[in-house]
Formats: structure tokens, C-alpha cells, sequence
């Protein structure tokens, strides 16, 4: 009996632990408050969002140094500097590049960013660029959307926004924002707890702390032919 109740209060403690310290602090990894309430590029795009998940990162470089690594994710350039391996084992066929790339610095409002191969998936793991500004911010809505926002429509499905705050000179700050669908079951909301938001907070961690150290160490890189 004693030991029944023990376990009981100590899985009561573990669930307690996750969902008041654990899961708030992975959902706003890096965010102040003023991050997680600020309204951003993207926002107004998908308004009926159920969700969002708000990271940031301080980067000690120029907000120049910082897109030249921004404007290259995805599968077919320079890949998401996160972590590989993961990604490859579910066959994203993901690129490892730590160089900037000329072929690679130009994005524009319509491009396909891919999130595994072409050929895998059906064809289907892509977001379209919806927003994209220079050295402000790039944001990717689903093919859905994009079809719904270039008509004039408002978006209903997931939004993930890159935002570049310049703070100084030589500081900037990178927002990740991932909006969720308007319309999410409860099975999708279970999925989404138990699995999409831990995973999606380790892969998202790992890019951004990617990207501050290698616009950091290259704060004037020079360009290189792929």
C-alpha cells in the first residue's frame, strides 16, 4: 500500500515537473516575455493560430552576417545546422554545409524550401517562403497556406517565422516562432505534446546555437562557390 502511494506521488511530481517547469521552459527556450508576446513577421498570416512556440538566441555579429546563414536552410542548400544524423536517419538526405554559399543567398517571396528530399516523403516535406526580408526575417508557410495568403486569404495551417532583431552593431537577435494549425484534434494536440513539441525543441535549439557560432566566428565571412 505504501509503496503504491509512493509511486503515485512520484509520477504526480515527474508530471508536475514537466508540464509547470520543464515544458515551459522548452516551449520559450531563450524568450523573454517581451519575445513570446511581441507580434512578428508572419503573425497576421495565420491569425487563428492555436499555439505558438517562441526561441531566441543573442548572436554577437552584424545582422549581415547572420542571414547570409539564415537565407540558406533548407534540404537543397545548405541544410537546417542542426542535428544531421537525425534528420538523415528518417531520410531527409539533409546536407551538412558550415560555408556560405553565392548560389545560395537569394530567397524570394514563392521559393519551395525543402525539409527532406524531393524524393521522399511524396514530395510533400517543403514549406513555401511567404515573407521574406533581408537581414529582417524569413517566414515559410505549408503549400496549403501559401495557395490561401497569395489570394488574399487568411492561412490556418503551421507558420515558422526566422526574425533578426538588430540590438547594436555587432548584435543581433534571432526569434524562432512556430505557429500552430487553427484546427487541432485532440489526438494531434496529444502527438504534439508527448512527441512534435520535445522533438521540434532539441532540432530548433541545435540550429539556432549553430548559427550563432558560426556567424560569430565569421562575423565578415567571405563567400565561397559551392
Amino acid at each position: 500500500m505504501h509503496a503504491a502511494a509512493a509511486i503515485i506521488t512520484i509520477v504526480a511530481a515527474l508530471i508536475f515537473t514537466y508540464l509547470y517547469i520543464i515544458r515551459p521552459w522548452h516551449l520559450h527556450w531563450g524568450a523573454s516575455h517581451l519575445d513570446r508576446i511581441a507580434a512578428l513577421p508572419g503573425d497576421a498570416l495565420t491569425p487563428f493560430s492555436s499555439g505558438a512556440v517562441t526561441h531566441a538566441v543573442n548572436i554577437d555579429a552584424p545582422s549581415e552576417a547572420v542571414w547570409r546563414w539564415v537565407v540558406q536552410i533548407g534540404q537543397e542548400r545548405g541544410g537546417f545546422y542542426s542535428y544531421t544524423f537525425l534528420e538523415n536517419l528518417v531520410g531527409c538526405e539533409m546536407r551538412k554545409t558550415f560555408r556560405v554559399v553565392p548560389e545560395w543567398q537569394q530567397r524570394a517571396i514563392g521559393d519551395t524550401v525543402w525539409f527532406g528530399s524531393p524524393k521522399r516523403f511524396g514530395g510533400r516535406a517543403r514549406m513555401i517562403a511567404a515573407v521574406v526580408e533581408p537581414m529582417h526575417s524569413l517566414v515559410m508557410a505549408t503549400p496549403s497556406d501559401w495557395e490561401l495568403i497569395r489570394t488574399g486569404k487568411e492561412g490556418v495551417e503551421a507558420m515558422w517565422a526566422l526574425v533578426l532583431q538588430r540590438k547594436g552593431v555587432n548584435t543581433t537577435r534571432l526569434v524562432a516562432r512556430l505557429r500552430s494549425p487553427a484546427n487541432v484534434t485532440l489526438w494531434q494536440h496529444i502527438i504534439n505534446f508527448l512527441f512534435w513539441e520535445p522533438a521540434h525543441f532539441v532540432m530548433e535549439r541545435k540550429m539556432l546555437q549553430t548559427i550563432k557560432k558560426v556567424a560569430e566566428a565569421n562575423p565578415q565571412v567571405t563567400l565561397t562557390t559551392a
